[in-house]
């Protein structure tokens, strides 16, 4: 039995093309769909729907029910739809009568839109403490080796020096700004949906304002038609922002792929973080990074696949918009996987130093001679064609020093600065005040 079904039994093979992978992936929001009952049913206790002592029988159970998924001791049991069902019928079957007032004032559409929306939250907020784990390690590992020189690459040509402070530190600013597309993600989903219904609203007096503080929620979605509208368009954005993140961890993993070779000979890791071929005694292959990037590749394709996905639909909810969670929910593991082995990686990276005095490193220093010549007055083109002509006459020499020192550059690292803007970005997120919230609505 449904909790949208009527007195006819529904053929077997629609149910179950239907309900797809549902059940499984809605475990994952149970403790969410709590969250969300416990803030309606105050809400509706307060606006006169429920009683003072149906109130008080509902709450004390849905904190018992919470507490239950919180140690593992939940499932969806067979022939229920979805984990919004599981628990509407675990309540009933508990406490009677009062578990059946429970859905007044809203649809499976906003309560689904709660529950992802405070799934998303959890799962951003996971993500933004390992990416902060993994942002400290870079800016420590660029602090470290800060004075070790590099053969900076354009065109995978030898282009200029740079060092593994450049390097490591580079990646620490990219996930700063990733960290900016991952907040306007965690905006977009600390607005409440709750009380849209079906997506056009209700009869009754909700208080939307009431459900969104003991959410935790920052605002409203306040137009009801957009609220449904917003599933979909807040998957998108979420993924764009794992996208971002996971585009950064695929260009390091690269980098560490190509540094890591024999040819290259920049970086090592330990034997045991690395695996080994069955005929070539000899190999030590960064399978690790290999599949952080294959990974974050497929997370980059994430915010493509849910447009496609959602592309011309109109206004209103649809079925489709169920299947979202078959792309999205296995993709934020696979993030948090990567960024939780690059991690630990990182911790045990071998960094080579005097790289750049071998003699096939000796044109890096072009660009310097050609500076220091325009230091003394002779005008650029000049210079240029200059050290040109050593170069072709075998005669060019590197300057005795490297003088790069204005911001950001090899002298200069600006990681005080850079760890300013991450911080700030973090602190932007202020999980303080859903923690507070949520630990009122579940208090005895």
């Amino acid at each position: 039995m449904k909790i949208w079904q009527k007195d006819k039994d529904v053929s077997k093979q629609v149910e179950t093309f239907t309900v797809g992978k549902d059940r499984e992936l809605d475990e994952q929001m149970a403790a969410f769909d709590v969250l969300g009952s416990l803030a309606h049913t105050r809400m509706l206790e307060s606006i006169g729907l429920l009683t003072a002592a149906d109130l008080q029988l509902v709450q004390q159970e849905l904190k018992a029910i919470y507490r239950e998924i919180a140690a593992g001791n939940f499932s969806i049991a067979e022939g229920v739809e979805d984990v919004h069902s599981q628990v509407e019928f675990m309540l009933t079957e508990r406490i009677g009568e009062a578990g059946k007032k429970i859905h007044s004032g809203r649809s499976r559409n906003d309560q689904v839109l709660v529950d992802l929306k405070l799934f998303f939250r959890s799962q951003i907020r996971v993500m933004v403490e390992l990416t902060t784990q993994l942002f400290n390690r870079l800016i420590t590992l660029s602090e470290e080796h800060q004075h070790k020189l590099l053969p900076g690459y354009t065109h995978l040509q030898i282009a200029m020096p740079s060092s593994f402070g450049l390097w490591f530190g580079a990646y620490a600013e990219s996930l700063a700004d990733d960290m900016e597309l991952m907040l306007a993600a965690w905006k977009i989903c600390n607005k409440n949906p709750l009380g849209s219904a079906a997506g056009y609203g209700s009869s009754f007096p909700l208080n939307r304002t009431m459900t969104a503080m003991l959410l935790g929620f920052e605002s409203l979605n306040y137009n009801v038609v957009y609220a449904q509208m917003g599933r979909g368009k807040t998957e998108r954005i979420v993924a764009q922002a794992m996208s971002s993140v996971a585009a950064t961890l695929a260009k390091f993993a690269m980098d560490v792929c190509l540094f890591i070779n024999q040819n290259f000979g920049f970086i090592s890791f330990p034997e045991e973080l690395t695996t080994g071929s069955s005929i070539m005694p000899h190999k030590k292959n960064p399978d690790v990074f290999e599949l952080i990037r294959s990974r974050c590749n497929k997370i980059q394709a994430l915010p493509n696949e849910i447009a496609l996905m959602t592309t011309n639909l109109p206004s209103g909810y649809h079925r489709d918009l169920q299947l979202l969670k078959e792309n999205l929910f296995p993709s934020f593991q696979s993030l948090t996987d990567c960024l939780e082995i690059m991690d630990f990686m990182l911790q045990y990276i071998v960094v080579k130093d005097h790289i750049l005095d071998d003699p096939k490193y000796l044109y890096l220093f072009s660009v310097e001679a050609v500076n220091e010549q325009v230091l003394n007055g002779v005008p650029f083109r000049e210079a240029y064609r200059n050290v040109g002509r050593e170069i072709e006459e075998g005669i060019f020499k590197m300057p005795a020093e490297i003088k790069h020192t204005h911001e950001g550059s090899i002298g200069d690292l600006r990681n005080a600065e850079i760890r300013e803007a991450f911080n700030n970005v973090v602190a932007g997120f202020n999980f303080a005040k859903v923690d507070t919230a949520i630990a009122s609505l579940l208090a005895e």
